[in-house]
């Protein structure tokens, strides 16, 4: 790779970036436009490796092109959030269900911790990436990678949306609620019972959080 094409590469990994956390923290909301003039002097880049960012974001399906329209953060339906949090579920249950009962907690428990220091720190972004990650390491307990990875997907789609409702739960909960959350569902998984896990999940809000 020539030194031009490792800058322009940069300049995408650089694009890549800061959309990425201006949607997952969201600063941008759902169905927002991104235009592209506005983008280029913000980001102080030209247009090429913008467009090649929000092409690697629409494949990560965080940005959608929409025809004569240009692009928009992604939207999620009522059904495409019902359908990912059916799969959502399932991949759980599974994982749960197929967990050897002797567990590595180690990953886990790293997971709350961060929960606990961005909740401190008031960092929106972290704090979203904290949580999906304290749920990804419980089915990474499972020990199947690909469903593992398949889960955090899912979990990255419903972000988009996550991360609005945190914006607006920050205005009328209060900060220690999300980590007590991940608290009880943490010494559930400590204690190892399936039916306990399961009923921990059941409980842990995602749902009514995300409405």
């Amino acid at each position: 790779m020539s030194d031009g094409e490792l800058a322009a590469y940069s300049l995408v990994e650089l694009a890549v970036d800061r959309l990425r956390r201006d949607i997952l923290s969201g600063r941008t909301d759902p169905g927002e436009r991104l235009v592209e003039e506005q983008l280029t002097k913000r980001l102080g880049i030209s247009r090429a490796p913008l467009r090649e960012a929000m092409r690697l974001l629409a494949e990560q399906g965080l940005v959608e092109h929409i025809p004569r329209r240009g692009a928009r953060v992604a939207t999620l339906s009522d059904d495409d959030v019902r359908e990912l949090y059916e799969l959502r579920d399932l991949l759980e249950r599974h994982a749960v269900t197929s967990a050897p009962e002797r567990r590595d907690l180690t990953r886990l428990t790293a997971a709350l911790d961060t929960i606990r220091t961005a909740t401190g720190a008031g960092d929106r972004l972290e704090l979203a990436n904290a949580h999906r990650r304290f749920h990804v390491e419980v089915v990474a307990l499972s020990g199947n990678r690909q469903l593992t990875a398949l889960y955090e997907t899912i979990l990255v789609k419903i972000q988009l949306y996550m991360a609005v409702n945190m914006r607006r739960e920050a205005e009328t909960a209060r900060p220690a609620d999300g980590v007590h959350r991940h608290e009880r569902l943490f010494e559930a998984v400590r204690r190892g019972g399936v039916p306990e896990i399961l009923s921990a999940l059941n409980a842990h809000g995602a749902r009514a959080y995300l409405i």
